[in-house]
């Protein structure tokens, strides 16, 4: 059921509430000259207090977009920033790309609202994960704001838009191909225990197993990380049955399991395989072709612009919550699990030999 909210006060409302008349509430809001300073500050505290954002007239094409992104610098704000950039790219716009934490100095509130509410940008596309609470308080006093949530971090309100993968499904797609190999002893390093994405891929994980009639698989928490992951590795595989497959809920993960098992002396994919989820050119390292859940940034970027531009221009938010697919990508990292009767692996050094060992 889509939850229709209440699009704010009116330019009229605002002007009442000031004690102006709306030509003089219009000058302000659009930041043009002509206004007494005490007046304009009646009117910007009137703003405020009744939480007005600008509205655009309908059919108005706009010029500029923002994008709100948490750390740039990891692989997958990195990612959604280039489809994002594809994206406006091919429809003509601008785009401005901004940090959550940056604040507008002379009105205490974040720069992307303001710039948002003076005129300076149409709408708003977000790539959290740590600052989603703090935006999301912000979104709520302002619901006529033009914004959609790409890939959310944690679990969006009801009342916003969001353009997510089909996380759930990857998870799922992972433990059926590993299943599928035989393998019956699995393990999952997953992701920050709060992240929605992650928590998905391990239900929908845990889901095929259950279905198959077998335990769920001990997940250990690696927030994301590649030097935790290592330390979940050396964990999960300390069980008394040690598992045959690993389930890494991100391509960096996955990487750092990789490293744990060579150093551990053990085989990629013959004695533990393992999956990842991303499908990100920067999550691979040479002479690896990783077994991964791809997921579609560039369908997802186009998808939440889309989206965006829809409700600037003054579409309704009849939908909140759009998915799209992710795939299962076979690489060289998962294989049938090893013949415990078989021979041992060659030992070199007090170390069996792995015939995936990374070159970095």
């Amino acid at each position: 059921m889509v939850e229709h909210r209440d699009p704010g006060p009116t330019l009229a409302a605002i002007a009442r509430a000031a004690g102006v008349s709306v030509p003089t509430a219009s000058k302000v809001v659009n930041d043009r000259d002509g206004v007494a300073p005490e007046t304009r500050a009646r009117v910007m505290e009137a703003l405020d207090r009744l939480g007005y954002v600008r509205r655009r007239r309908r059919g108005v094409r706009p010029a500029l977009v923002e994008l709100v992104a948490d750390r740039l610098d990891s692989p997958w704000s990195g990612a959604v920033l280039r489809a994002v950039e594809r994206a406006v790219g091919e429809v003509g716009i601008g785009l401005l790309v901004s940090s959550p934490s940056a604040v507008a100095a002379e009105r205490g509130e974040p720069a992307w609202l303001f710039r948002y509410r003076s005129g300076r940008s149409d709408g708003v596309l977000f790539c959290l994960d740590v600052s989603a609470p703090a935006v999301h308080a912000w979104l709520e006093r302002y619901p006529a704001l033009p914004f959609v949530l790409i890939g959310p971090g944690l679990g969006p309100p009801t009342w916003a838009v969001s353009v997510s993968a089909t996380n759930r499904q990857g998870g799922a797609s992972a433990a059926a191909h590993l299943l599928g190999l035989g393998h019956r002893r699995l393990a999952v390093i997953g992701g920050p225990s709060g992240s929605l994405a992650g928590r998905e891929r391990v239900i929908g994980f845990q889901s095929v197993l259950r279905e198959a009639g077998l335990p769920a698989a001990p997940v250990g928490f690696a927030d994301f990380d590649e030097a935790l992951a290592r330390r979940r590795t050396v964990e999960l595989l300390s069980r008394p049955e040690r598992p045959t497959a690993l389930f890494a809920c991100s391509d960096r993960m996955a990487r750092g399991a990789f490293t744990q098992l060579a150093a551990l002396g053990l085989r990629v994919p013959e004695d533990v395989s393992v999956v990842g989820f991303d499908g990100l050119p920067e999550a691979t390292w040479p002479g690896v072709r990783l077994t991964t859940v791809r997921q579609p940034v560039s369908e997802m970027a186009t998808t939440g612009l889309e989206i965006l531009l829809g409700l600037v221009a003054g579409d309704s938010r009849d939908i909140t919550g759009v998915e799209v697919a992710t795939r299962l990508v076979e690489g060289d990292t998962t294989a049938r699990p090893p013949d415990r009767t078989g021979p041992r692996a060659p030992r070199v050094g007090g170390k069996a030999m792995s015939r995936h060992r990374p070159s970095w």
